[in-house]
């Protein structure tokens, strides 16, 4: 990978995917919001231009947003996540808030090498756990972050639909 990151390994899964991993960058934006409404189907420029301002450029000593590139140079997929840490006691740990992979490159190992690059990422800069957040319903994401070793962890999310009356 580019911008400081070394290249994701040559052999195994990432080699059977034919991708490269690297930081995101300006000239993925537009493949990026095209991925995006591709699968939601929900065109978010704006959106996808603050998550990388935020991700892409800022604090990028703990923040990841990484992209594979096919070798056509389209995008395959994207990932990203930052270190948080200290909410309500909790160590410093990676947090994953997004993967993404194109549909037509799915089974092919890229989301695989995409997790395995940030994790890498964060092991690089002295952290030893990484958490995401799935919605019980995702069956297509929690399948792939349990296919990663990922389990439930020490923490319940809560929330409270401010919509309802008290």
């Amino acid at each position: 990978m580019s911008n400081g990151m070394s290249q994701a390994a040559a052999t195994g899964p990432c080699a059977e995917a034919g991708v490269t991993i690297r930081r995101a960058g300006a000239d993925h934006l537009d493949q990026i919001v095209d991925l995006d409404a591709r699968i939601t189907g929900l065109a978010k420029p704006d959106y996808w231009a603050d998550i990388f301002e935020r991700y892409g450029t800022r604090r990028s000593h703990e923040r990841f947003f990484l992209v594979a590139e096919a070798p056509d140079g389209t995008l395959a997929g994207m990932i990203a996540g930052e270190v948080r840490g200290w909410e309500f006691g909790s160590q410093p740990c990676g947090w994953v808030f997004m993967v993404s992979v194109d549909p037509g490159m799915r089974g092919q190992h890229v989301g695989e090498c995409l997790f395995r690059a940030i994790c890498d990422a964060f092991r690089k800069i002295g952290i030893d756990k990484v958490r995401t957040m799935v919605r019980r319903q995702d069956r297509l994401n929690m399948a792939f972050f349990r296919a990663e070793g990922m389990v439930a962890g020490p923490y319940i999310q809560l929330e409270l639909d401010l919509d309802e009356d008290e």
